[in-house]
């Protein structure tokens, strides 16, 4: 197999790329973010009817407030991210084969061994490699033509990278 594509210095793009990858590392936060307020609203109430009243509202609260925080953390970086990125808008190139997968972005360039990719996980707009626990890339699938991508799906899921079509 050898995939080869490029990818235009489109401002855009480094955003999208950006965006994506901040989801996944921080998604969790907004999960974190939701028990507390829960936890804190349901703390509140029950505070309230046990008649414990004003000594335990400032820790239910700040909980509350805590969570809420949490919960905004993860559009905050996502914004934050597509703001700054668009300063870097330079054109690249994939150069995928059996044995790895080539970027190169303006004069950078680095890869990727398929040996060391843990998974792959599956989006819109993308293809998320995972090294380990931690997202390290992202393949535009929209960039590819239809059979490159059919191609890279199909080897992907062999390698049990990917799981099948839903």
């Amino acid at each position: 197999m050898r995939i080869r594509f490029d990818v235009p210095a489109d401002p855009a793009y480094p955003a999208r790329v950006a965006t994506t990858l901040a989801g996944v590392r921080l998604r969790r936060f907004s999960y974190i973010g939701a028990v507390l307020v829960v936890v804190g609203a349901v703390g509140l109430v029950f505070s309230r009817g046990l008649g414990w009243g004003e000594r335990a509202s400032p820790l239910w609260l700040t909980l509350v407030v805590a969570g809420v925080l949490s919960m905004l953390y993860l559009p905050w970086v996502r914004s934050r991210a597509r703001r700054r990125s668009g300063d870097y808008a330079v054109e690249g190139a994939y150069e995928i084969t059996d044995d790895n997968i080539m970027m190169r972005s303006g004069s950078e360039s680095g890869g990727i061994a398929w040996d060391g990719v843990a998974r792959v996980g599956d989006n819109p707009d993308f293809w998320i490699v995972f090294v380990g626990r931690m997202p390290a890339t992202v393949i535009p699938r929209w960039l590819m033509s239809a059979e490159d991508a059919e191609t890279l799906r199909a080897f992907m899921t062999d390698r049990g990278l990917l799981g099948p079509r839903p």
